[in-house]
């Protein structure tokens, strides 16, 4: 279970993945296992249709008392026992002994959370894809938006700011892509029996899986992941890295916003990122908080190979760690997607102060254009160590290079190799063309299937509420 306050995900949390996560939103998914089971065992006659049909009726969320359920859940260690129970007892005789037939808890616990994996990504990659429209926008707007670009937090050459944003809408369609590429190994059923052997289900218990699968959109396997928890730790980091590219494009609205700097900024409505003290504040509110949840995933990403050390049929103790993990996770990914969304609608970018801000360092920033002028004819070495002593002098007296070039290249009795003016914005490569490139692999880029809500599977009725398909 997530814990029961966390201030980082009190005034960042994505709703969505939260209620995914949540008390209800796990008890709906082991209800929808329940269900389709039940079901499944009806089309095979293991059991009886009307008694499958009783037990779907009664697997509801509306039947579950959630405080006496956690009360026997904390006594037995885990939940599915006091949830089997109180679906037995609104039936009658005879069905009552047919719910959870042959299964064991993991089983439907697993299940379960395939389900909610699944939900889970559907809802991240709407995210990323409303997150990348917005972000293909910004990059097309500003593809000529010429700004300096910076390699170890000083000014290296021209680029564009639409350059800059284009390696972070690439990054989304990757994503896109590892999440389409993840998903029939996260979603898979889990229906194995006590040992993974599945004698309990009986001879057609393949059939009964294929047909739970079939029951609650998951992907049938035919050997079991009780123990190897893999797509598990897949989907963790997958949301490690979400997490990671948004807190990349959260530091350089941080850097790129400071009052020395001024090129970007986030939103501004009244009293957004306010100070209690200092009136003139304007804080980077929405990229602090996306650092933060990035910070949190990282460091959660190290159980993601503890989770897998469980030994023979079953963890003990490994599986615990899932139970904190995995949820936070989701939550944590949806939470950093959802705060980018609010700064790349509204971004503020000062061109005028990027214009000035090239020339900050005395023209310096077309060192590398003027030397590769001058390697034309007297070859690399010879250039940049030109090029380097004109740099030099016009940090050390203040002056500009544009000064300082022609005094050196005097002095070493090359006049004549004076390169003609070089304006900044000619000097930004393939700018535009990345820009280009960037939004077609973004339009190519795969979507995750949707998935219907977990309250409408296997036979319930309508949602009541939990994760909405978009």
């Amino acid at each position: 279970m997530l814990p029961t306050f966390s201030l980082l995900t009190e005034l960042a949390g994505d709703p969505i993945q939260l209620e995914l996560f949540g008390p209800d939103g796990c008890l709906q998914s082991w209800l929808a296992a329940e269900r389709a089971l039940a079901l499944a065992q009806s089309e095979l006659g293991i059991i009886d249709p009307a008694d499958a049909t009783a037990i779907s009726a009664a697997a509801s969320l509306d039947n579950i008392d959630r405080d006496e359920l956690w009360a026997s859940a904390k006594h037995a260690g885990y939940p599915i026992l006091g949830l089997v129970r109180q679906i037995s007892r609104l039936l009658p005789a005879g069905p009552n002994g047919r719910v959870h037939f042959g299964a064991t808890t993991q089983d439907i616990m697993d299940t379960g959370l395939a389900l909610q994996l699944q939900r889970s990504l559907y809802e991240l990659d709407s995210r990323v894809a409303q997150l990348g429209q917005a972000l293909a926008r910004q990059c097309e707007a500003h593809a000529h938006t010429v700004m300096p670009a910076r390699t170890h937090a000083q000014q290296a050459v021209p680029t564009t700011l639409g350059a800059t944003l284009a390696s972070l809408l690439a990054q989304l369609a990757r994503h896109r892509e590892r999440m389409t590429q993840a998903l029939p190994r996260v979603a898979s059923i889990s229906m194995f029996g006590a040992g993974g052997t599945s004698a309990a289900y009986g001879a057609r218990s393949i059939q009964l899986r294929e047909g739970m699968a079939r029951w609650l959109g998951l992907r049938s396997t035919n050997v079991p992941w009780h123990v190897a928890r893999d797509g598990l730790a897949e989907y963790g980091w997958l949301c490690v890295v979400i997490t990671a590219t948004c807190a990349r494009f959260a530091r350089n609205v941080v850097d790129l916003s400071r009052t020395e700097i001024g090129e970007v900024s986030e939103p501004f409505v009244s009293h957004r990122g306010a100070s209690s003290t200092m009136p003139q504040k304007v804080n980077p509110i929405s990229s602090e908080a996306i650092i933060g949840l990035s910070a949190t995933a990282g460091a959660l990403a190290s159980s993601l190979a503890r989770m897998q050390e469980a030994g023979h049929e079953r963890a003990a103790g490994e599986w615990q760690i899932e139970w904190q993990v995995i949820p936070q996770l989701g939550v944590l990914a949806g939470s950093a997607l959802a705060e980018a969304q609010v700064i790349i609608d509204g971004l503020q970018v000062d061109a005028d102060r990027m214009g000035r801000n090239l020339d900050l360092d005395g023209g310096l920033i077309m060192a590398e254009a003027h030397m590769i002028h001058l390697a034309q004819k007297l070859g690399r070495e010879v250039a940049h160590d030109l090029v380097y002593e004109a740099a030099q002098r016009a940090r050390s007296e203040h002056r500009v290079l544009r000064d300082t070039l022609p005094e050196v290249l005097a002095e070493h009795g090359l006049a004549d190799e004076l390169p003609a003016p070089i304006r900044v914005a000619d000097y930004v490569g393939e700018a535009q063309q990345i820009v280009a490139e960037a939004v077609r692999l973004w339009g190519a880029a795969p979507a995750v299937p949707a998935v219907p809500a977990m309250s409408e599977l296997a036979g319930a009725g309508p949602a009541r509420g939990i994760p909405r398909d978009v």
